[in-house]
């Protein structure tokens, strides 16, 4: 899909654009959201331009994210997605400056361009020129990633309430602790990605920030400055988060390990507990033949069976005393 916006006196607006017609000469952001060969080929021609492919934008290395080539910057970006399913994602989207004009190249839908387009379209501050353009889309995915890691803060906080606040039943279950421990490792995974993207914002903000072909004004230059400085912020927060994550972690685990030792416990108490009335019995249960005190003498072989809970009471009340049960 190709979408080309051009700035009017009300703000940034998109343009109704003919699969034959040719890029608007005033177009200031152009979108390709998972652009067909056909539409990579109109834009790389009105702009000159080499629009990185899918696997080319998958590369790791810095020299592959960002560079500048013909005069255009290149700058690629790992960026979260689909934060609010049960499945979130990290997908790579390609910012390329050229010719005084934004071009995005990205292949999942992302709230932060819909939230910045809505608000462009009633803001012609927002659209003064392709860096503000540029400025304010990492502010929009800045901002999501911001309420990503609120929204792990607030749930990682109810799952450190419910490992450590007093049971009136006891401790947790097993099954509760498992949900706990999908919650947490949930929770990780989303602060894992959320960390991702905004290592690979702050690198692409340093370029650009750094970059010759850029040229800044000074509140725009201040702008990024101040991006930058969230992007660090909330990479420190996000990090503290992922310590979080690690403490509740072990700290569910060893509750499942202090259960597991309860139900192990119990298991040997019960042994030990059987101990005593067993050695009873085998005693007079040697020979059945010559059992004493079975034929006609009841009363002998009551004794028996009392000696035998006896023995387990004695064992019993020492287990008590010396707390261990």
């Amino acid at each position: 899909m190709l979408n080309v916006f051009v700035p009017q006196p009300q703000g940034l607006v998109r343009a109704e654009l003919p699969e034959s017609a040719e890029i608007p000469s005033d177009a200031l952001w152009i979108d390709l959201l998972e652009p067909t060969p056909e539409e990579e080929r109109r834009v790389e021609q009105a702009l000159n331009i080499d629009i990185p492919s899918r696997e080319e934008m998958k590369e790791i290395e810095t020299s592959n994210r960002l560079y500048e080539d013909n005069g255009a910057l290149y700058m690629t970006a790992t960026i979260a997605a689909q934060l609010d399913t049960d499945r979130p994602v990290s997908t790579a989207m390609t910012f390329i400056l050229a010719n005084g004009r934004l071009v995005t190249n990205r292949y999942l839908h992302t709230k932060p361009f819909q939230q910045f387009a809505a608000y462009a379209q009633k803001h012609p501050a927002a659209c003064q020129n392709a860096i503000a353009v540029l400025a304010g889309i990492i502010e929009a995915l800045t901002e999501r990633i911001a309420d990503i890691l609120e929204r792990v803060g607030a749930d990682l906080d109810n799952v450190s309430g419910s490992i450590f606040a007093r049971h009136g039943n006891g401790t947790p279950t097993s099954r509760d602790l498992r949900s706990l421990i999908e919650r947490i490792g949930f929770n990780g995974e989303l602060n894992s990605k959320a960390r991702e993207s905004l290592v690979s914002l702050g690198r692409l903000l340093m370029f650009a920030q750094q970059s010759g072909n850029v040229e800044m004004r000074g509140e725009q230059r201040d702008r990024f400055r101040s991006i930058s400085r969230d992007v660090v912020s909330l990479s420190d927060h996000a990090s503290f988060l992922g310590s979080k994550v690690s403490f509740l972690l072990e700290a569910t685990l060893g509750l499942i390990n202090v259960e597991q030792n309860n139900i192990i416990k119990i298991f040997s108490v019960a042994a030990v507990l059987f101990l005593p009335p067993t050695l009873i019995a085998s005693i007079y249960g040697m020979n059945f033949e010559l059992l004493p005190h079975l034929p006609g003498r009841y009363s002998d072989f009551v004794f028996s069976l009392a000696l035998m809970l006896g023995s387990m009471a004695v064992t019993f009340a020492l287990f008590k005393r010396k707390r261990w049960l």
